[in-house]
């Protein structure tokens, strides 16, 4: 059946903007004052502020200090609708798209795509129930549950070998989610849980970041790359480089011929993009990126706007990497080019500013990287929490971030450490 929106001015054009994050809240935004519908659909209904994700997974923060109900966010928005639901299909040629199974249907005179993307695992899908990933609130939750039953397992546990084994910690990647979790587990397991146990000593965790390159945060300079690696070695993690996991099992992981024992693995080597690009018909890069337009439209369609992870964007000599700075600025571009469309001006081609980059890596520790400005250290570290806490939406987040914060900064300890969720039990081998 076709899902009839309701909307204050039923003549003007519509805009659906698949995604309600980053991406597709900026395009929302941008289009406040346009005269046009909006409607924004998503199969959660709050926005995930993303980069503090690795928080909630080690027991820092709250799911609910770094999200927002999207509905909340776009209130004072008259021309915004937000529907919670999950795309299942496109039809570019009928602008029209599938909602939950073609249960509803919407049509569109403009779209604007900004899914998302989940994490990749080369082709072992298999991996995944005993290596979660880290993209969602869910994922995070599974992760914290994970990393605090280790502990609680090891306490129970007789055998030094085992014992040593739940105690083992294994990350996969060293992008920025990998280096901010391998440097976050350290602290916490000298200091927080230290005097919590009585059969085993936290401080013997073992923290091993695997990376299948040859440096940590390939994305950043060498120079501050190296920078982090010693760093996280100050910590105690130890980082593998040049190390491709080929197999992962319920108590081990193989890294070529090596075996790792442990219980505890957590995924962050690589992300896959939404399969519903592959709906438009479009040219897709070699990890399913679409392939755009300078103004972030799709090639023979130009009311289809792809944005965020699912597109290949280039700028200059350079494709804009995938990170919330650059979503956000292609939402504002996507969302400003619709409505100069409506106005009858000529589109603007997307053009990338590039704020800098920002990786924390422990307490104290942190790189950045402005161009030609590079610096690492405690100045880094407090720039890191100062901009997390400006883009945090809503000022309960920011001041409940703040307040979690300053409490593990004084007294090293944190705040969320429940353990929630039933098991998942992957078959053992």
């Amino acid at each position: 059946m076709t899902f009839s929106v309701a909307h204050p001015a039923t003549r003007r054009p519509h805009v659906v903007i698949v995604g309600g994050g980053f991406a597709g809240l900026h395009a929302a935004r941008a289009l406040r004052d346009s005269p046009v519908k909006v409607t924004l659909v998503d199969r959660t209904n709050h926005h995930l502020f993303q980069p503090l994700l690795y928080q909630v997974a080690t027991a820092s923060l709250s799911p609910g200090d770094i999200t927002a109900p999207i509905r909340w966010i776009l209130r004072r928005q008259q021309n915004a609708f937000v529907i919670l639901g999950e795309v299942t299909g496109i039809n570019v040629e009928s602008r029209t798209i599938v909602l939950d199974s073609a249960c509803r249907t919407l049509t569109y005179d403009f779209l604007v795509l900004a899914p998302g993307g989940r994490h990749s695992y080369f082709a072992h899908p298999e991996w995944e129930s005993l290596a979660p990933g880290l993209k969602s609130v869910e994922d995070a939750a599974e992760m914290r549950r994970r990393f605090l039953l280790s502990f609680e397992r090891a306490e129970l546990c007789d055998d030094e070998v085992e014992r040593a084994a739940y105690q083992t910690i294994v990350i996969v990647g060293a992008g920025p989610t990998g280096v901010e979790l391998a440097g976050a587990i350290p602290d916490i397991a000298r200091k927080a849980l230290r005097r919590d146990f009585r059969r085993i000593d936290t401080r013997q965790t073992r923290v091993i970041l695997l990376e299948g390159g040859d440096r940590v945060l390939p994305s950043f300079p060498e120079s501050l790359s190296e920078r982090a690696r010693h760093d996280l070695e100050a910590l105690g993690v130890e980082v593998r480089l040049n190390s491709l996991v080929t197999g992962v099992h319920p108590d081990r992981v193989y890294v070529g011929d090596a075996t790792i024992r442990t219980h505890t693995v957590f995924w962050a080597a690589g992300n896959v993009v939404s399969p519903l690009t592959r709906m438009l018909g479009a040219p897709l890069d070699k990890v399913g990126r679409v392939m755009v337009e300078p103004d972030l439209s799709i090639p023979g369609h130009p009311e289809v706007f792809v944005i965020g992870d699912a597109a290949h964007v280039v700028c200059g000599e350079r494709t804009v990497p995938g990170v919330a700075p650059a979503a956000m600025q292609q939402g504002k571009s996507a969302g400003r080019n619709i409505a100069r469309t409506l106005a009858g001006k000529k589109r603007v081609p997307f053009d990338y500013l590039n704020k800098g980059d920002l990786a924390t890596i422990g307490r104290h520790r942190a790189v950045a990287d402005f161009g030609r400005l590079r610096f690492g250290g405690r100045f880094a570290w407090w720039l890191w929490l100062t901009i997390h806490i400006m883009y945090l939406i809503g000022f309960r987040n920011r001041a409940t971030v703040l307040i979690e914060w300053a409490y593990a900064y004084f007294t090293y300890q944190r705040g969320v450490r429940l353990i929630m969720g039933s098991e998942r039990t992957p078959d053992r081998d």
